[in-house]
C-alpha cells in the first residue's frame, strides 16, 4: 500500500526538515516547497493528499492568503490543509477556534510551533481518515 502524500509549505527549513524526519517515521511521502508560489507549483506535480502550511514566510500573512486560494480552486479545495505558526507565541493570537471557517480561516486544522511530533502525528491521521 502506498503511504500519503503530503507537502509542507514552509520557509523555516529546519521545522520542514524535523517535520519530515517524524512523517517519514510512519512512511509519509513528503514533499517541501519554501514559499505559496512554490507550493503551487508542487501541488501540481505532486498531487499531495494533505498540506502542512505555515502561516508567515515571504509575508506575514501568506498562509491565510493561501489557505483561502486553495479552498477557492476547484481542483484544490478538499485536500485537507493543516496550519502551522508561531503566531500565538508571537501575539497571542489563538487562531485554533477559527479553524475551519470558510471566510476567514479556510483550513481544517491549526498546531502551534514548535511542534510536537505526536501532537502532528494524530493531527495528520485524523485529516488523512476524513479525506478518505
Amino acid at each position: 500500500m502506498q503511504e500519503a502524500k503530503i507537502l509542507i509549505i514552509d520557509d523555516d527549513p529546519d521545522i520542514s526538515e524535523a517535520m519530515t524526519v517524524v512523517l517519514e517515521s510512519k512512511n509519509y511521502q513528503v514533499s517541501i516547497a519554501r514559499n505559496s508560489r512554490e507550493g503551487m507549483d508542487r501541488i501540481q506535480d505532486d498531487k499531495p493528499d494533505l498540506i502542512i502550511l505555515d502561516v508567515m514566510m515571504d509575508t506575514p500573512q501568506e498562509g491565510f492568503t493561501m489557505g483561502r486560494q486553495l479552498q477557492e480552486n476547484p481542483e484544490t479545495k478538499d485536500i485537507p490543509v493543516l496550519m502551522v505558526t508561531a503566531v500565538k507565541e508571537k501575539t497571542g493570537l489563538d487562531f485554533k477556534a477559527e479553524a475551519g471557517d470558510d471566510t476567514w480561516l479556510p483550513v481544517d486544522d491549526f498546531i502551534d510551533k514548535p511542534v510536537k511530533p505526536q501532537v502532528l502525528l494524530e493531527k495528520v491521521a485524523k485529516l488523512l481518515s476524513k479525506s478518505k
